[in-house]
């Protein structure tokens, strides 16, 4: 190999060393996000929700307009 040739294939090596870390760290930080998205979305509770017939604002409204 000449030394233009060696000198390529030193800056390909570079190239794909750094190409390697930042898709590392994007990967990385990626998952993180994903992460804290999960366990913020896991810390917040449901309200106990009734079942059966619910008189709600909707339904009371129906029935006046209906004269029922």
């Amino acid at each position: 190999m000449n030394k233009k040739s060696q000198l390529k294939s030193q800056e390909r090596r570079e190239f794909i060393k750094k190409s390697t870390l930042v898709g590392s760290a994007v990967a990385a930080s990626t998952v993180a996000s994903t992460n804290a998205i999960a366990q913020f979305g896991d810390t917040t509770e449901e309200k106990p929700r009734q079942k059966g017939y619910q008189l709600t604002q909707h339904v009371i409204d129906y029935y006046k307009s209906a004269d029922i």
